[in-house]
């Protein structure tokens, strides 16, 4: 069974990543007080991009899963022992 390779390693994702990078070059050179002067709203635009991707809308804490539960129980009883030996 052959594995493809990965699309950044064939030519097309080469390709991609290099006109990605020229155009980053020269936006960055030739228009740098353009991107600066909307630094601040493109950060705040961020935020909610970053909240959706980040939390991945938690629907993971909606249904935990058995190895997470395991996990939660073996926290748990860390953080127990913990406390007894600190109160020691």
């Amino acid at each position: 069974m052959s594995s493809r390779p990965s699309h950044w390693t064939r030519l097309h994702g080469i390709a991609t990543l290099a006109l990605t990078g020229a155009a980053l070059y020269f936006l960055l050179v030739e228009h740098t007080e353009h991107i600066l002067q909307f630094l601040p709203i493109l950060i705040l635009l961020l935020c909610p991009l970053m909240h959706l991707f980040m939390h991945k809308g938690h629907r993971a804490h909606a249904h935990p899963k058995h190895e997470d539960q395991a996990a939660h129980a073996a926290y748990q009883r860390g953080l127990q022992e913990g406390r007894k030996e600190s109160n020691k």
